[in-house]
């Protein structure tokens, strides 16, 4: 039997980038859509903008990871 086909850390860690980084991009979308309907609602403003950042803290350290800071 064959074993079946397995991925790289690397290659594991860029789709979870790009999880991340549409995820990031969805808030992005829902924060601007919550500030053109005009009905801000800040509490729930201030949970997307916090779930953003963190989202951002998680991909600054994936970047880390794939592409490490080499001192020569």
């Amino acid at each position: 039997m064959t074993e079946p086909p397995t991925m790289s850390r690397e290659e594991v860690l860029r789709i979870k980038m790009g999880l991340l980084q549409r995820e990031h991009r969805d808030l992005d979308e829902a924060i601007e859509a919550l500030h053109k309907d005009g009905k801000v609602d800040q509490l729930t403003l201030r949970r997307l903008k916090k779930r953003k950042l963190m989202l951002k803290d998680q991909m600054t350290k994936l970047t880390d990871e794939i592409e490490p800071d080499i001192i020569a």
